[in-house]
């Protein structure tokens, strides 16, 4: 099992209600903005046999590779900071963290009738987060919602 395939079972696991499952982001057009220079050199190689009876792919292909290389470099390892950040956290404040990365922002009341806990207790975690950087307070009172900072 690759490691993507890992986390998004460990993901659906851990949240088994329906939605979307969140996945750290690493953007392929970052990496190759990073390398310019080998892209448009590789780019320019393939291009200058595309004409001709036998195509030379190789110079685009394998930059190609190298960049999915890379991004999945980049993917493990932000995986890795973040198994390290939610394996310090109570269970009650992972599952609060995950509900607002899959519906965008939670309430104190959502978060409760979804987690079973105490209002008292989701208020405690959610501030936490706050405090902790993960999560931003949003409004006051009834109105109140977190988001993810």
């Amino acid at each position: 099992m690759s490691i993507s395939s890992e986390f998004l079972e460990a993901s659906r696991l851990s949240n088994p209600s329906p939605g979307y499952a969140y996945v750290p982001y690493s953007s392929l057009e970052s990496i190759i903005e990073q390398s310019k220079e080998s892209y448009y050199i590789s780019l320019r190689r393939t291009q200058g046999t595309i004409r001709s009876a036998e195509p030379d792919w190789n110079p685009w292909i394998e930059f190609f590779l190298r960049a999915l290389h890379r991004q999945k470099t980049r993917l493990e390892k932000k995986m890795e900071r973040e198994r390290i950040i939610l394996a310090d956290m109570p269970e009650l404040s992972v599952t609060l963290l995950e509900l607002a990365r899959e519906h965008g922002r939670i309430t104190v009341a959502e978060a409760t009738r979804i987690t079973d806990a105490s209002r008292h207790a989701i208020k405690d975690h959610l501030k936490a987060l706050v405090d902790q950087g993960h999560l931003v307070l949003h409004g006051a009172g009834r109105g109140a919602w977190y988001g993810l900072s």
